[in-house]
């Protein structure tokens, strides 16, 4: 059976997702690309005329499955520790994934070297999972003001980002599993 455009699409991206959380944006190459997914670097292009284009739609999806994945957890989770429990579990599975990274957290490591437009989509991410988690928060605290929770959600999302990033530099999921823990120890996570 033959790949329809949408198909092809699709693979490009998903090619394209793995690469970038385990080797970051930098890393990307239509021609790479192309031999993963089994069509010609033109085919890349022909999807994504530029790597800003492809970087551009890897983010904007990123964003979208990550937004439609939390409002399910705030949806259908009505323990706040419970659903703390599944937030960061989503960190610890992409480094169960071969060590890769959170693709938000590795593309801004990046940011530099990104374009703009490519910038601009990255920075959603973090800006839709710390007003998710300031949501959580109100159920978990419900007397802490929108300045608090705000702010506690800055740090739980920084605090989870950075052990993502310490665990997999030590390739060691055991190190995010025992920070984890250290931020439930402590209150910083519910």
């Amino acid at each position: 059976m033959a790949k329809t455009k949408t198909d092809m699409r699709e693979a490009v991206l998903a090619a394209a997702r793995a690469t970038v959380q385990a080797r970051g944006y930098t890393a990307l190459s239509f021609r790479e690309l192309a031999k993963e997914v089994g069509i010609k670097s033109a085919s890349v292009h022909y999807h994504f005329p530029t790597k800003g284009d492809l970087g551009v739609a890897l983010a904007q999806r990123y964003a979208e499955e990550g937004a439609v994945y939390l409002e399910d957890i705030l949806a259908t989770v009505p323990d706040p520790h419970a659903r703390f429990d599944r937030y960061v579990e989503i960190f610890r599975a992409a480094l169960a994934n071969g060590n890769r990274m959170c693709l938000s957290g590795i593309m801004s490591a990046e940011l530099d070297d990104l374009p703009d437009e490519v910038r601009h989509e990255i920075d959603r991410f973090p800006r839709m999972n710390i007003a998710w988690i300031a949501r959580a928060l109100a159920t978990a605290k419900p007397s802490a003001s929108e300045a608090e929770r705000n702010e506690r959600a800055m740090a739980i999302y920084a605090a989870i980002a950075g052990a993502q990033l310490i665990a997999r530099g030590r390739n060691d999921i055991s190190v995010y599993d025992r920070t984890i823990e250290a931020y439930r120890v402590s209150g910083l996570i519910p």
